[in-house]
């Protein structure tokens, strides 16, 4: 029960977010929500975003706005999500996300490389 009630958390949060971003941020970078972590007291959140493109400078742009938006932010979720408590919210860049993507890139690399001989 616990398990289902954390991941419903991090589902809503994470839905919520998203379209906050979608409504707010500008489109240069476009930013994308890919993960979310929320702390077992449900407290706080640490949400894991990417940018388009994933320029050093583009993240911290999105970084930038994100953190400067974090009131707006607290508020949004206040309004559409349906949660016990209104948690402190962390962003972070998903390096893992974007390591993923370029192994997918070589892979793809690869997989054209041996069918093209």
């Amino acid at each position: 029960m616990e398990f289902d009630k954390h991941e419903r958390a991090n589902s809503i949060i994470k839905e919520v977010v998203a379209g906050f971003i979608r409504e707010e941020a500008n489109t240069d970078p476009l930013i994308t929500v890919t993960h979310v972590g929320v702390s077992s007291s449900y407290k706080n959140v640490v949400v894991y975003v990417t940018t388009i493109p994933d320029t050093e400078e583009k993240e911290r742009d999105a970084l930038i706005f994100l953190k400067r938006n974090g009131t707006e932010l607290r508020n949004y979720l206040k309004k559409h999500a349906r949660l016990k408590y209104i948690p402190n919210i962390e962003f972070a860049i998903d390096y893992g996300e974007r390591h993923r993507q370029h192994i997918d890139e070589i892979s793809r690399e690869i997989h054209k490389e041996k069918t093209d001989d």
